[in-house]
């Protein structure tokens, strides 16, 4: 039996729109084991977030998935009934995503929202006493002051941070054995960024889940995952493990990628990714990085380079390592 919990395979994701089709998945390859910490990294718009939204199965109406699959535990997500993958959605993966305001029911106390995950993540039949109870424990587990206290407000009434944290706790109680976090503090300050970070770090860890951790924060991402995907314009460019990614990053995307972050012992000016991420509705027929590569050969404008293994646990896709 495989290993892998998760795979994703030649996964392709189109928008249908006014103007046509975005071609934003490219044919993704990404892997996740059992108790394994994964982490996605790329710029803005590259899409990591509709790459989850696929593994979710909660893509929007206008998406279009015309090649791959998702396999969970050997068995294909996009081909389960929504009977299925509501009960996986309940029972084993759970996504926390970037913003704690709009994950929250506005109207809805949180108490009641966090009861409702209680209630509906499993098949035992509680009392609302003992409901209750777990919704308090779960408020502790993500080191909120006076859970009691919190179960009685509406979301409007905590802070971001707070907000994130109960986003946590949630999304905790129906992850069994996957949790997806998009960017978890996107909106919060740095300072408290790094508490939710921690926070999802130990509390996988304690319960050994695995976990993908998508984030702009290269160096928290450092801190907290085994491997790491790098994306670019819908494809997986290079991927592995954490250490080796930062210490030797070999892909041009992943090294200009890495020149873009600051130093904390100074040595320079962080050097920005000369253009932009190509036009989803006509994208370059090669290499998506290739207009803005440094070392784009003719055979990078004509044809898509595999993402091929070089060295042991290490994968890239690029004609320079051919």
């Amino acid at each position: 039996m495989s290993e892998n919990l998760l795979e994703v395979k030649d996964l392709y994701v189109n928008y249908k729109i006014y103007e046509g089709i975005l071609k934003v998945l490219n044919g993704v390859n990404l892997t996740v084991k059992k108790k394994e910490k994964v982490g996605l990294i790329g710029e803005s718009g590259c899409g990591k977030t509709t790459t989850m939204k696929a593994i979710m199965r909660i893509l929007p109406d206008n998406a279009l998935i015309p090649n791959g699959n998702i396999f969970y535990k050997g068995r294909d997500i996009l081909k389960m009934s929504d009977d299925e993958i509501q009960k996986i959605r309940r029972e084993n993966i759970s996504m926390i995503f970037q913003d704690p305001t709009a994950a929250l029911n506005p109207v809805l106390t949180v108490g009641a929202q966090l009861m409702d995950v209680i209630k509906y993540s499993t098949d035992e039949e509680l009392t609302k006493r003992e409901i209750r109870e777990l919704a308090i424990k779960a408020l502790k587990d993500v080191a909120l002051p006076d859970p009691e206290r919190i179960l009685k407000n509406y979301p409007i009434m905590l802070s971001g941070g707070m907000r994130q944290r109960i986003c946590i706790a949630m999304a905790l109680i129906s992850a069994k054995e996957l949790l997806i976090a998009d960017e978890p503090g996107t909106n919060l300050d740095v300072t408290i960024q790094d508490q939710i970070l921690r926070l999802i770090g130990r509390l996988v860890e304690e319960r050994g889940i695995s976990v993908i951790l998508i984030s702009h924060a290269l160096g928290a991402v450092k801190g907290l995952v085994d491997k790491v995907y790098v994306m670019y314009a819908g494809d997986i460019v290079e991927m592995a493990p954490t250490e080796k990614l930062f210490s030797d990053p070999i892909h041009p995307y992943t090294q200009a990628l890495f020149k873009t972050v600051p130093k904390l012992t100074g040595g320079g000016i962080p050097e920005a990714i000369k253009g932009r991420i190509p036009d989803y509705i006509n994208p370059p027929k090669g290499c998506r990085f290739a207009p803005r590569c440094i070392h784009a050969m003719p055979i990078c404008m004509k044809e898509k380079p595999p993402l091929k293994n070089i060295e042991d646990e290490r994968e890239v896709a690029c004609f320079l390592y051919e």
